[in-house]
């Protein structure tokens, strides 16, 4: 784990748990009866949040005693949603130990202890057997990855024949390096942007078959305008990802708009399966 330590002490160091705590007082939600439908504003903590979410979950063949794995999970947010929505069992794995601690936390307190587990571990390396899982998905989590075909090959081992894989990601665009600071880069440092093409080769090359591959480019800036607007309008609410991600959230959710509409990002969502 030495090294990713960089790029998990880029997205968490200290007490997170604490921290949205903090943010459910100050939002007015009491922890002892919290819901996931309440969670949802902060443990989506990827690009778009629980839409984002949601929108994956509509596109994924989840059959209900399925067991997945979420690879990049942060704080379990959409382990718990998938889990809840189809009666399957949610396998969650992060490099990042303070998301980690947080996100058994958030899951007992919801009462999922069954049905989502989460450890410590990296994408490139995964501590499961061959043919584990059902089905897989990252969300946002490639851009940090710096051996993309590792991280690709370990998700195909654990699928079973059949199983399926989703990924959204910031591809790289034509129109530049990207603005920074960013969610999963301040300077551009742990930064492993592809281009949607590559990372489709990339996958093939792991033994995927790729399905599908959608732009989502449109709805990503159309959520960030509207952050961006609503901090304008007189500030971002108690309760949300802007928590966690500190005092130059309205930076990076600016930056993240204007790559996407300067075609620096390419953000995409991609479909595939283990043949």
């Amino acid at each position: 784990m030495a090294a990713t330590q960089p790029i998990s002490d880029h997205w968490a160091t200290g007490d997170v748990f604490a921290r949205i705590l903090a943010a459910m007082e100050a939002a007015e939600i009491d922890p002892a009866g919290v819901t996931v439908e309440q969670l949802a504003p902060i443990d989506h903590f990827h690009a778009r949040g629980f839409p984002a979410t949601r929108d994956l979950a509509d596109a994924l063949p989840v059959r209900r005693g399925d067991r997945l794995i979420d690879i990049g999970c942060g704080l379990g947010g959409p382990a718990r949603y998938m889990a809840g929505r189809f009666g399957c069992h949610v396998d969650g794995i992060d490099i990042t130990a303070p998301f980690v601690e947080a996100a058994n936390r958030l899951t007992a307190l919801v009462g999922m202890e069954g049905a989502v587990a989460v450890r410590l571990g990296d994408g490139q390396a995964l501590p499961f057997g061959d043919g584990t899982f059902d089905g897989g998905y990252a969300q946002h989590v490639t851009m940090n990855v710096p051996d993309r075909g590792a991280f690709f090959r370990e998700a195909f081992r654990v699928l079973k024949p059949g199983g399926f894989f989703a990924l959204t990601e910031h591809g790289l665009g034509e129109g530049g390096p990207p603005h920074h600071p960013l969610p999963w880069s301040k300077d551009g440092s742990g930064a492993h942007l592809m281009r949607p093409g590559d990372t489709v080769a990339a996958l093939e090359a792991a033994g995927f078959e790729v399905d599908e591959v959608t732009g989502t480019g449109a709805k990503y800036l159309e959520a960030y305008n509207a952050a961006i607007a609503l901090d304008e309008s007189g500030g971002l609410p108690p309760f949300g990802t802007h928590v966690l991600i500190g005092p130059q959230a309205p930076e990076i959710i600016r930056n993240a708009a204007r790559n996407i509409a300067e075609g620096r990002t390419h953000p995409v969502q991609i479909l595939c399966r283990r043949p």
